[in-house]
């Protein structure tokens, strides 16, 4: 049986399981209650910025280059991550013990699942088809860097690498980023 550390040499398998971990953490959210919510609410924050930042910077451009209609795919994606994104900022506001909480918490687990699954379904099986085994580890060895320098907070309205450069203090962490990407996947600045 393959080990985590097997698994997080191939991005897609890297990718799936955290959003099995995205779906326990909603789970652990939704059964808890005040500090213990708020904790779990925070690491859920958490694991969705870094995730979606990694799949930001080093899925989507391959994707966009390497997939048939990949361009569409993607866009698709980002529309999504939107939508969840600007639910999730308003979440990230709100008291875990506030009466509207748990239906905008649903709300969102809804939408962000639904995300996971169109991209499992229309990205990730294609990247299998059109990436080679040692592109796969070099692509989870990007998103593990990625990992290590994403925001801890969403930010609707930067889904891309270009409007992330608008937001002024995110600046640096989306450089330090693409510089982690970039060493990670053996390229000069």
């Amino acid at each position: 049986m393959a080990g985590i550390a097997d698994s997080d040499a191939d991005v897609v398998a890297l990718l799936m399981r955290q959003h099995g971990d995205i779906r326990n953490l909603f789970d652990e959210v939704e059964k808890t209650t005040g500090d213990e919510r708020r904790a779990a609410f925070r690491r859920l924050v958490q694991l969705l910025a870094v995730h979606e930042t990694a799949e930001e910077e080093v899925v989507r451009p391959f994707t966009r280059a390497n997939v048939p209609g990949g361009e569409q795919v993607v866009e698709d994606r980002l529309n999504e991550e939107r939508e969840a994104k600007e639910l999730l900022s308003r979440l990230d506001g709100t008291d875990p013990d506030d009466p509207k909480f748990l239906p905008e918490l649903l709300s969102l687990r809804l939408d962000v699942m639904a995300h996971a699954r169109a991209e499992e379904r229309y990205e990730f099986n294609h990247i299998r088809r059109h990436a080679d085994q040692a592109r796969l580890a070099s692509m989870a060895s990007a998103v593990k860097a990625a990992e290590a320098t994403a925001p801890t907070h969403p930010h609707p309205g930067t889904e891309s690498a270009a409007k992330n450069l608008t937001l002024g203090p995110l600046a640096a962490v989306v450089d330090r980023t693409r510089d982690a990407v970039r060493k990670a996947m053996g390229k000069d600045g």
